[in-house]
């Protein structure tokens, strides 16, 4: 049962008599609690709706196209509140955050509900059988926080007592069907190396339906003062983490045509080796949890400079980026200086003196460090700043501040961009749209 807040105007909810105020029981005689129940069984043509209004029961009935929404809205997106994270993982980047930031940073969330919906990846510690069984029924495809699958490490590494024995959800719902894309914190001394291999060759054996398997190294802040000692990936243990990675995409290739499982282009970075060729990456499948974005970037990049036509005068702009892409970024700004004499390109490194030294990817930039590093450089026309820098859907750092409070502590018109490369060549040259 929940609370319905609103009807859309114009709605099969609406033109049916369906009252914000009402209470939404159940949908083709189905119990709704959440979301994923709304969206299921609100799929149908047929539609009868069980409702309470002031007490007393009522039921509605209608007919709409297939998958078309009924019209329904709810105080919160998920119908109820977030679930939180049960876990207490040794990695936990929130729980190296530092205190005085903003509050909806330091929650946990661990919501199987926003895997569906959102791509988040949960770590099952929450669910029940029941909600396997519903994911089940629904069809519904998850993205999987496993880490390891040796029950003992996993219940250590996540600090939670029922870590291990949820592992047998994923056999479960991979023997059902259902498909799924898994991610693995890698934590040197822990689940690296031979307990790697275990992790890779298990989820294997339940392919073709695990679809996806990413690596990514454990990222490491200054604020880690009574936490579980952990340490970062060196050139040498990152080198060999690739090396076990690829040992498996021969043998997954050879057996099921597929890599299927790939490290982060930070492994890359830290060890010092070439980015694999854009074939390497197949679909992107995981291209969120950063799998072949700086190899996309550069190949957008190179496509979009070969059909460049820019005609302005003289031009200077300046990058800011974090220390693991600035090789990267670097040479993208010299090929397009090279193609276009009168474009200036300054690539600034911005060490991440907020979170700490080994924080070196471009999203945790802050604006606090931007000021301080970039103050009194030649920024020329435009500051130009990843995307990820910027809290979604607002104009706001991880610090606070906003695009338009840096602007004004920097004197220059910040632009930000996506990672697509024929985004960064239109906000180098100048050009909008």
């Amino acid at each position: 049962m929940v609370k319905i807040n609103g009807v859309m105007h114009g709605s099969p909810a609406e033109r049916s008599g369906v009252k914000s105020g009402d209470t939404l029981v159940k949908i083709n005689g189905h119990d709704i609690k959440d979301v994923l129940d709304y969206m299921y069984y609100a799929a149908d043509t047929d539609i009868s709706l069980e409702l309470e209004r002031e007490s007393e029961s009522l039921t509605i009935e209608f007919q709409k196209d297939e998958y078309d929404d009924i019209g329904l809205e709810f105080e919160t997106f998920l119908m109820d509140q977030k679930q939180s994270c049960s876990n207490k993982c040794v990695f936990c980047f929130i729980d190296q955050m530092p205190p005085g930031m903003r509050e909806t940073l330091y929650f946990k969330d661990d919501d199987a509900r926003l895997s569906f919906l959102q791509g988040n990846y949960v770590t099952l510690t929450n669910m029940k059988q029941e909600d396997i069984d519903r994911i089940i029924e629904m069809k519904l495809n998850i993205n999987v926080s496993v880490h390891t699958t040796n029950p003992d490490l996993r219940v250590k590494m996540m600090h939670n007592r029922f870590a291990g024995e949820k592992l047998k959800f994923i056999k479960q719902l991979a023997e059902n069907g259902i498909k799924l894309n898994c991610q693995i914190v890698c934590c040197p001394g822990l689940n690296d190396g031979d307990e790697l291999r275990r992790s890779l060759r298990d989820l294997g054996e339940l392919m073709p339906n695990i679809t996806s398997m990413a690596v990514v190294p454990v990222g490491l802040t200054k604020f880690r003062e009574g936490l579980f000692p952990l340490v970062g990936f060196t050139k040498e243990t990152a080198s060999e983490t690739i090396d076990i990675i690829e040992e498996f995409q021969k043998i997954f290739l050879e057996k099921f045509g597929t890599r299927t499982v790939f490290p982060s282009d930070e492994f890359y970075l830290i060890a010092k080796r070439p980015l694999p060729s854009m074939e390497a990456y197949e679909d992107f499948s995981q291209y969120e949890n950063g799998v072949g974005m700086l190899r996309s970037l550069i190949d957008e990049f190179e496509k979009a400079l070969d059909l460049a036509e820019w005609e302005g005068g003289e031009r200077t702009v300046s990058i800011a980026t974090g220390y693991s892409p600035f090789e990267t970024i670097s040479m993208l700004a010299k090929l397009a200086e090279e193609r276009f004499p009168l474009l200036k390109c300054n690539v600034y490194r911005i060490r991440n003196d907020f979170f700490g030294e080994t924080i070196t990817v471009t999203g945790l930039i802050t604006a606090t460090d931007l000021i301080a590093q970039l103050k009194g450089k030649e920024l020329g026309d435009n500051l130009l700043l990843s995307q990820a820098m910027i809290r979604r859907d607002s104009d706001v750092f991880l610090d606070d501040l906003t695009i338009g409070e840096v602007e004004k502590e920097l004197g220059v018109e910040i632009r930000t961009t996506p990672s697509d490369g024929y985004e960064l060549l239109d906000a180098i040259m100048g050009i909008r749209y």
